[in-house]
């Protein structure tokens, strides 16, 4: 029986165990509390408490023939590797995914990056996922990098900021996102299981990045209500994690995703993923 464990399984790995669960797979996954490891014994998953300050039992990893490492990188660095690299190293595994961000490429006023372009992150947050990824790629492991735009989907979407007044339609000149829905990372994860390529990195976001505003404006119009005043970057008062994401402005191309996986994008835009969420899950 194929057995994927995941590092993490939070967002987007929940919603790409689910795909896997429905096919038979064994799903292992961890969280950095009881209550969350309950909340996964509860989906029906095996379920274990990892918040990087102690290994796992080596027997937690019986069995397993893939692993998603979703866990953030501290300021020591991976916490999975920091425990385990050992561990995977003597597993014989046919594939390993790492989650990483598209913060690595740093900023680029708005230009478009692919996975060649130079990578020169330019927040704590990206240069700490820059060096994780290359920790993994140094392992005797078929690693694959995935590179993930801002995500969206059912719960966690400008639908249901909208709706609970959280919403903001921050403006910053020449600000430029990439985004994609959590179903499409799971399918980007599922067709490279189907064609694995170690050592590789993708990048995963739909086609049409674009201002963050111009999706808050689209959320506001398929409500029916008016959008949120704009609110000028510099008195948006932003967490210091939301602060990070505006400190680059890039288009991020998903080409080598669609050429090499031979994928097409369920969401191919903001304006399809949010009519869906709309439609089918009430945001």
């Amino acid at each position: 029986m194929n057995h994927l464990f995941c590092f993490g399984l939070g967002y987007s790995a929940r919603a790409f165990a689910a795909r896997l669960a429905a096919k038979g797979w064994r799903i292992t996954g961890t969280s950095r509390s009881p209550a969350g490891a309950a909340r996964i014994g509860a989906l029906g998953y095996e379920a274990l408490v990892f918040d990087g300050s102690a290994p796992l039992p080596p027997k937690a990893f019986s069995g397993v023939t893939h692993i998603v490492v979703s866990t953030p990188p501290d300021a020591s660095g991976d916490p999975v590797l920091r425990h385990h690299a050992r561990d995977l190293g003597a597993l014989k595994i046919a594939w390993l995914a790492y989650l990483s961000t598209t913060g690595v490429y740093g900023d680029h006023g708005g230009g478009w990056v692919t996975e060649a372009t130079a990578l020169t992150p330019n927040t704590e947050r990206g240069r700490r996922r820059l060096a994780a990824e290359k920790a993994w790629m140094a392992l005797d492991l078929p690693v694959h990098i995935f590179r993930l735009a801002g995500i969206y989907g059912p719960g966690r979407n400008q639908l249901a900021a909208m709706r609970d007044g959280t919403a903001k339609r921050i403006i910053k000149a020449g600000q430029i996102f990439s985004r994609i829905h959590v179903d499409d990372i799971a399918n980007v994860l599922e067709a490279s299981i189907a064609r694995p390529n170690p050592g590789a990195a993708y990048n995963v976001c739909d086609d049409e990045p674009c201002p963050p505003q111009d999706v808050v404006a689209y959320a506001a119009q398929l409500l029916g209500v008016p959008p949120p005043p704009e609110v000028p970057f510099d008195e948006a008062e932003l967490s210091p994690m939301a602060l990070s994401f505006y400190a680059d402005s890039k288009r991020v191309s998903n080409a080598r995703s669609k050429h090499e996986l031979g994928i097409t994008m369920r969401y191919p835009s903001y304006r399809e993923g949010l009519a869906s969420l709309l439609r089918d899950v009430k945001c």
